[in-house]
């Protein structure tokens, strides 16, 4: 059986999808953008580092409406629009959400655009314990 899900207090989607779908405990989580689940027509935040952690924040926000969190996570893939200059600073903040004995794979890919005017977007997969 799969559920798919759309959070009233999730991100407002910029395109038709779900926030998760979920299938035989698996959980798909969409590309989160940087913007404020609060404040949806709010600038995004400046810089890499702000950007980032609204997105894992936008994730976390959509793994605990599922009864999950970032410990879950066994799968990302992040997509940058300006990789060589914000490569290192995404890394020293994405690292921070995550322990560092269990890390999940990643994927990181250059762009050259991201929806909303975004320098970041990170999806990922997600696994019930």
């Amino acid at each position: 059986m799969t559920d798919f899900h759309l959070f009233a207090s999730g991100p407002r989607p910029v395109a038709p999808f779900s926030h998760a779908v979920e299938s035989d405990g698996w959980v798909l989580l969409t590309g989160q953008m940087p913007t404020d689940p609060q404040a949806p027509d709010a600038p995004l935040p400046e810089g890499i580092v702000a950007q980032t952690d609204r997105v894992m924040q936008n994730l976390a926000l959509i793994l605990a409406e599922m009864g999950l969190s970032l410990a879950d996570v066994v799968q990302c893939r992040a997509y940058l629009t300006e990789f060589e200059r914000d490569y290192a600073a995404f890394n020293e903040t994405y690292q921070a959400y995550f322990d560092p004995a269990r890390r999940p794979a990643r994927t990181t890919v250059g762009v050259t655009a991201l929806a909303v005017g975004a320098l970041v977007e990170v999806d990922c997969v997600a696994r019930r314990p």
